[in-house]
């Protein structure tokens, strides 16, 4: 008889939902390749003029699932019901090791994956206050992952030039 693991989301029908979490896995894939085989001081090392590091980025990229997460369940309200240290999010700390850094972006893809797995795609939320919003403006929840597949993608690009500038190694070529 088959072990089933009741903690992982439920299957997913072929089809939009599918590929929506298809693309968030592969851009995920993308952004571990660039940390595999890097020593802890190495992950918060920056290699730029920027404060980026590539444990920042995997750290700001859980906080940022996590948070639009919220909003796609429960509006702007429910994701600015946390605070966000957007400085330190960019960066790993001392006490901070590679291992928890990634543990911790794996729960979040995780939650991410569960909600997006059962989610109503087209149920919308107005889009919190903010300069880059127009005011009024909603996003749907198939909108909420499409942002989460772009900025994924968009980071995975910067820690690939951080990798790339750290030791020479392309995660893409």
């Amino acid at each position: 008889m088959t072990q089933v693991d009741e903690s992982a989301p439920a299957a997913v029908p072929p089809g939009e939902r599918a590929d929506l979490l298809a693309a968030l896995g592969s851009h995920r894939g993308l952004l571990l390749r660039t940390v595999r085989d890097l020593t802890d001081d190495q992950a918060r090392e920056r290699t730029t003029v920027s404060d980026l590091c590539l444990g920042g980025l995997i750290k700001h990229i859980a906080e940022m699932e996590r948070r639009w997460t919220r909003f796609a369940a429960g509006g702007a309200e429910a994701m600015e019901s946390e605070p966000t240290d957007w400085t330190n999010q960019f960066r790993m700390g001392e006490d901070e090791t590679l291992d928890s850094v990634l543990a911790d972006f794996a729960s979040a893809s995780s939650q991410t994956d569960v909600f997006l797995s059962t989610a109503d795609l087209g149920r919308t939320w107005e889009l919190p206050s903010a300069p880059w919003f127009e005011p009024g403006a909603r996003w749907s929840v198939r909108m909420v992952a499409l942002h989460l597949i772009g900025e994924i993608a968009q980071h995975s690009g910067h820690a690939d030039i951080i990798r790339e500038s750290l030791d020479g190694a392309k995660t893409m070529g």
